[in-house]
């Protein structure tokens, strides 16, 4: 139990810091914080608001995970270097997926709800 509650603290340390210094995850907190509520009525059953919810919630993981690299090549060396450009635009990259991946499933769950599928 104490494992659990230590990583508890350390990932709202992260949340935390993350939301006060870094734009892109203030922006996909605050979809995931709206997205709760607005998924309720968007939803057209309990199965696709998890699904909803949780491309949300891949996002924000993908966000960190990207920010983290980024502080580390970061921390490796401040200079321009052309490979470690490259791994930050790989982050980049895999965001924009979670970020499509979260697009398409609101799109759909709203198309579902319309009744267009």
């Amino acid at each position: 139990m104490k494992r659990f509650y230590s990583a508890t603290i350390n990932s709202l340390r992260a949340f935390a810091y993350g939301a006060r210094h870094e734009a892109a995850l203030r922006e996909e907190i605050i979809a995931l914080l709206l997205g709760l509520p607005i998924g309720l009525f968007i939803a057209p059953s309990a199965a696709w608001y998890v699904a909803m919810i949780g491309t949300l919630l891949v996002l924000l993981a993908v966000e960190l995970l990207n920010t983290a690299i980024e502080k580390l090549a970061d921390h490796v060396t401040p200079d321009r270097h052309v490979e470690i450009g490259r791994i930050k635009d790989y982050g980049s990259a895999a965001v924009f997926c979670a970020i499509c991946l979260a697009g398409l499933t609101w799109l759909a769950a709203l198309a579902v709800r319309c009744g267009y599928i």
